[in-house]
């Protein structure tokens, strides 16, 4: 019977035997363990060795697997040599099991009656035979040997390498888990390291496992020196470059960058670390200790001299220098980053926040003293006796404010009469009170001035640096502009004005984002949840202008919403008195805004209106455009008074401007038939088509009329009952907006771009509609 050495065997036969095995092509590989001279010196960082297995092989780690066993005893007399000889050898059908500490069988029955220990395994080998190869391993024991037959070669290997892995582990666990003199500790975490790296299995707990032994070692020896830090670091590396390091170890890194931040391991050997974690972590909610590596990483990095440069550098090297980041974690990953560190700076106050009374019961001033948890140094705010009776009753017309100081926070609240009717508005209701609202009462009655200590004031100003970065990059702008879409930081970081101040620029930047994605996203997600667009506006806790960004908001706002009555709707009832402000200042984007007021009736007060008309005529620019209304007006009225034809085909080729000239040049009130089929017009033609009250039928067949145009045409033209849109651009968006045109009986989306979703939706709010063309879309 012929051996070939294994990796555990040392003997030089055998291995002048694996040698001419391999040259054959026949042998097994060589052993993947490096000897005592071909491991690494002390002090220098472990090198990548190519895989030693023959013809490049990979296999997986086998936890477990069926093969037959033979158990022999070491023959002692010349009767056992012959009842043990390969004649007369019993081969028996097991189930093993590779566990972390033996090998077991699902049937502990026969050879396999008791579990092997790898501790008690002295040598792994390969066999064959000359006349009948079998694909066997060989396990020596004390006192016997164990056979192992695999089906093929494949397998055989696979056990095999498997087999060496699992003992291997095994023993550096053991040895590692003692250590006495850190010079050898060092040295077997690098031959650990090289063994992993030159290993031909190919699994993530072969890459996992050093580092989790590692990662326990350090765990469980706290008095180790920097130098001792340094030196695991580096001998570690080359396993971090494709893994993501395990908790405890991230724990690790957390502290060296906090201790030495300077380091040159921080740079050259934690950032491919942490570009492969912002590359790839897909949720920090399931490994947060990544998430804190990487904040205390950035730290480390503004601790340079540079400072924010460095970090500037590091975001860059994250985006790529193309105009397209190829990576999708990335921002999202950076952005979790942000709002982790930026919440651990107020954490102390949010904490604070829940031995408080709750922002509801501050309002309606019914908390009971009985029922508050303990008191805390710091306390967020607070109500006094009188002022709970002086809410209850609301008979004063004025309240005294309140003042509560501490060593951390002041909170000066003043309430006005116009606050306590919107208290008792609130009152029964037991929804959370609006985030603003919490925040400020009035524009310039309520202060709140939070100190921050030195290291979470570095903190704060690196993150929200990191933010204006994130937001001059226009591919990442949107996804930046969703993520932070509703609002996700905490309300004491909103209270506090230097955050506000400075993530001012983020916004500024998406108000000035022409990219509707973006710049919609300043708005609430829905009704009664404040966005930026509320904290931002004058009387929001954040804004700190005289509205100029208010007004840029609204400016970009009004082009995506294509001037619709909703969003004027909602400026004049929740922001009337700044769009008053600024045209009394002569901005023009709040003069149109109050112009479009007048125009589409928004205002109903005739006190109100007659106050806007004053202050459209205290400026030049508002005195012109008024005029300009007035004399759509009177058109328009002249228009209606005079009739006109009832039926109108604009010839083919027509554009908008021959539109508008048409309309503007003869009398159209009592037009009901508009045919606009096989023209040139676009969506820019429907605020002429708004002008048109009679206007019952309306033919767009194969236009370039979009969904702009349909969403305003939705909310004038409600008495609409035949509308012709085949062949036209509109999509879903802007087809949903018919839902609202309830006098609709006939329906052509023939070859648009209708979806089965909104043709349902369409049906079912849409009682009058009988007649219906969706052929050739997907509804069909």
């Amino acid at each position: 019977m012929d051996r070939s050495g294994g990796p555990g065997g040392g003997s030089g036969d055998r291995g002048q035997q694996q040698q001419q095995q391999q040259e054959e092509g026949k042998g097994p590989p060589p052993p993947d363990v490096p000897g005592p001279e071909g491991g690494p010196k002390m002090g220098a960082a472990p090198c990548r060795r190519p895989p030693l297995h023959c013809n490049g092989m990979r296999y997986k780690l086998l936890q477990e697997g069926d093969i037959q066993v033979c158990a022999i005893r070491h023959p002692r007399t010349f009767l056992s040599k012959i009842l043990t000889s390969k004649f007369l050898r019993r081969w028996e059908p097991h189930h093993l099991t590779l566990a972390d500490t033996g090998v077991a069988s699902a049937t502990p029955t026969g050879y396999m009656e008791n579990s092997i220990s790898y501790s008690a395994i002295e040598d792994v080998q390969l066999l064959s035979w000359e006349n009948a190869p079998k694909y066997c391993l060989q396990l020596t024991i004390p006192g016997g040997t164990v056979l192992l037959q695999a089906a093929n070669s494949y397998l055989r290997d696979q056990w095999f390498h498997s087999l060496q892995w699992k003992k291997k582990i095994y023993k550096y666990k053991k040895v590692l888990s003692n250590p006495s003199r850190w010079e050898v500790v060092l040295k077997e975490i690098r031959t650990l390291v090289d063994m992993a790296l030159t290993s031909p299995l190919q699994d993530d707990s072969i890459h996992q496992a050093p580092l989790e032994i590692v990662s326990k070692l350090l765990s469980e020896n706290n008095n180790l020196t920097t130098q001792d830090h340094e030196s695991i670091i580096v001998a570690i590396a080359p396993l971090l470059e494709n893994n993501h390091p395990p908790p405890d170890l991230c724990e690790f890194f957390c502290k060296h960058c906090r201790e030495r931040p300077r380091s040159m391991v921080v740079i050259e050997v934690f950032t491919p670390v942490v570009q492969r974690i912002l590359k790839h972590n897909m949720d920090f909610g399931k490994c947060p200790r990544l998430r804190l590596f990487t904040q205390e990483y950035i730290l480390a990095l503004n601790e340079l001299n540079a400072g924010m440069e460095v970090v500037k550098k590091f975001i860059h090297s994250m985006h790529g220098p193309t105009g397209q980041c190829p990576h999708p974690r990335v921002l999202p990953n950076l952005v979790a980053v942000c709002l982790a560190a930026i919440y651990s700076c107020y954490e102390e106050f949010i904490n604070s926040r829940d031995n408080s009374p709750s922002l509801k019961e501050i309002r309606n001033g019914c908390q009971q003293q009985c029922d508050r948890k303990p008191n805390l140094p710091l306390r967020l705010l607070h109500t006094s006796p009188d002022l709970v009776s002086q809410e209850a009753t609301l008979t004063e017309s004025r309240l005294k404010p309140v003042i509560v100081t501490s060593n951390e926070i002041h909170v000066e609240v003043e309430r006005n009469n116009t606050a306590n009717q919107k208290m008792t508005a609130n009152v029964g209701n037991d929804s959370e009170p609006n985030l603003i609202d919490c925040l400020m009462v009035s524009p310039t009655c309520s202060t709140m001035s939070i100190e921050l200590s030195a290291q979470a004031d570095r903190i704060l100003g690196c993150y929200v640096e990191i933010l204006k970065m994130l937001s001059d990059y226009d591919d990442w702008r949107p996804a930046l502009a969703s993520l932070l879409q509703p609002i996700p930081f905490p309300k004491e970081a909103l209270a506090h004005e230097k955050f506000t101040k400075e993530l001012k620029y983020v916004i500024q930047r998406f108000a000035e984002d022409p990219r509707q994605e973006v710049h919609s996203c300043l708005l609430s997600v829905r009704a009664g949840k404040d966005g930026w667009f509320q904290l931002y506006s004058p009387g929001g806790v954040a804004c700190d202008d005289d509205g100029e960004l208010f007004a840029s908001m609204v400016h970009i706002l009004m082009g995506s919403c294509y001037k619709t009555k909703k969003f004027l709707l909602s400026l004049a009832e929740n922001k009337l008195g700044p769009c008053m402000l600024l045209a009394l200042r002569g901005n023009q984007t709040m003069v149109e805004i109050l112009c479009l007021m007048l125009e589409y009736n928004i205002i109903d007060n005739n006190d109100t209106q007659l106050q806007i008309i004053s202050t459209l005529e205290s400026t030049d620019v508002g005195k012109r455009m008024y005029e300009q209304l007035c004399d759509r007006q009177r058109e328009l009225k002249e228009l209606q008074r005079k009739g006109g034809p009832t039926r109108l085909t604009l010839p083919s080729k027509s554009t908008d401007a021959d539109l508008a000239r048409l309309l503007s040049s003869g009398s159209f009130g009592n037009l009901e038939n508009l045919s606009l089929a096989f023209t040139n017009v676009t969506s820019a033609c429907a605020e002429h088509l708004i002008k048109l009250p009679s206007l019952k039928q309306l033919n767009l067949w194969s236009t370039q009329f979009g969904d702009a145009g349909l969403r305003l045409l939705s909310e004038h033209l409600t008495m609409l009952q035949v509308l012709n849109l085949c062949e036209t651009p509109v999509t879903d968006a802007g087809l949903l907006a018919l839902s609202s045109m309830k006098s609709l009986c006939s329906l052509n989306m023939n070859s648009t771009k209708l979806s089965a979703d909104t043709y349902e939706d369409l049906k079912a709010k849409l009682p009058n509609l009988k007649e219906v063309d969706v052929r050739y879309t997907e509804a069909w």
